[in-house]
């Protein structure tokens, strides 16, 4: 009978226990370091069509695999827009993780500037809001770029630019810088897997980029 007693006491001993560690450990919230907005154009059948390229750098004490989505708000115009860690893309850079995606646009017209609201939240339900503030604009029209017979020839007002170039399968492989605006293809250094090249136009100072459709090498 003591025994059985004993062990009464000390199931209910180790319920209490297990109550008094649940209270007392807390969740943790991820946080949002830092992180920013650009506005890309990319070529489109009606014209340039304005895309937000927005990447945070995230931190949770479970790590950056414990957290599950990124919402964006702009609540003037009352748009919403969300990626899950499933479909975000992430890059490292002087060994830290950055999360995000080059995708958020609307259906029609030109995005939103001004006020923007961030929430990361964990699979923990926990999350963070941070503000951010995109007020650029496109000063350039957009960069056109052109091959024939061996010869490059790019259009462009824009401060920077690069060429962006693909395999056979459409797969990246390098990003040259541009010293000149036309010359010969030879002269660029490719490797010869590159089949077609874009042109990448950046007003780095204005957080505002553009990109062209891909044109064949040869």
């Amino acid at each position: 009978m003591k025994n059985i007693f004993k062990e009464i006491l000390f199931i209910i001993f180790c319920a209490a226990f297990t109550a008094v560690l649940s209270v007392s450990c807390t969740k943790s919230a991820p946080e949002i370091k830092y992180g920013y907005i650009q506005l890309v154009l990319y070529q489109g059948k009606d014209g340039p069509q304005e895309y937000y390229s927005f990447f945070i750098l995230p931190d949770d004490e479970d790590g950056i695999e414990n957290l599950k989505e990124l919402f964006l708000y702009h609540d003037r115009e009352q748009l919403r827009w969300n990626i899950k860690s499933d479909e975000w893309q992430r890059f490292s850079q002087d060994g830290k993780d950055w999360i995000g995606t080059r995708s958020f646009t609307v259906r029609e017209g030109e995005l939103p500037r001004g006020l923007f609201r961030a929430v990361l939240v964990n699979k923990g339900g926990e999350s963070v809001e941070r503000s951010f503030t995109y007020d650029g604009s496109v000063r350039y029209p957009f960069p056109e770029i052109e091959i024939s017979d061996g010869v490059y020839n790019v259009i462009s007002q824009w401060p920077v630019n690069r060429l962006v170039c693909y395999d056979n399968a459409g797969n990246y492989l390098a990003t040259v810088n541009l010293t000149l605006k036309t010359g010969a293809v030879s002269n660029l250094g490719l490797s010869s897997s590159a089949k077609t090249i874009a042109l990448w136009a950046e007003d780095e100072a204005n957080f505002c980029s553009a990109f062209t459709n891909v044109v064949p090498i040869h």
